[in-house]
């Protein structure tokens, strides 16, 4: 049986292998330390963790994307903990509920961490996204279903979504990272 994920423990993985991100990372653990098991939850102030899936073709070559229908963006599939502190769990049941994608598989190691302002909406106050995106192929198939959550989804090949200006900056720097380490 699996050690339970350590989010801490993963964060100090993730540290060693893009020390570049210092700062950031920085950002996580501080984040993290301040509000406990509270921070995989929506009502912490001022914002909480999220799993995000960076979800690849099998051949590695394209990457699923959402349009994103709060956000009016394109992004990877991802999602509010609601309590759950197994981050990789959280982004494979995104990814699987967001896509209808079945038989994916998941790299538990943190691929990318990303802090994002979510805009205030509706009764609910503005706040910080601490995201924590992992790798997960397809496998199975690559055939998928547009869920509530989005306007549409895609396949987009890598080294396009890494030159389209258009991009979200984050999702850019994931295609950068992903063309990066599987040359």
């Amino acid at each position: 049986m699996a050690a339970p994920f350590s989010l801490a423990d993963a964060l100090e993985h993730y540290r060693r292998r893009w020390p570049d991100e210092y700062a950031g990372i920085d950002a996580f653990v501080s984040f993290l330390r301040r509000h406990g098991e509270d921070a995989f939850h929506r009502h912490c102030e001022p914002g909480h963790f999220t799993g995000s899936a960076w979800l690849v073709s099998g051949d590695g070559e394209r990457v699923l994307l959402t349009h994103h229908r709060k956000l009016e963006r394109w992004l990877q599939p991802g999602g509010h903990c609601d309590g759950d502190p197994d981050l990789p769990r959280v982004a494979l049941r995104e990814a699987q509920e967001e896509t209808g994608l079945d038989g994916l598989q998941i790299d538990p190691a943190i691929f990318d961490i990303d802090r994002h302002r979510i805009p205030a909406r509706s009764g609910e106050p503005g706040h910080w996204h601490y995201d924590v995106r992992f790798v997960v192929r397809a496998t199975v198939t690559e055939a998928f279903t547009v869920s509530q959550e989005s306007h549409d989804l895609a396949w987009r090949r890598l080294d396009q979504v890494e030159l389209d200006e258009h991009a979200d900056p984050s999702v850019r720097r994931m295609a950068a990272k992903w063309l990066t380490q599987s040359t």
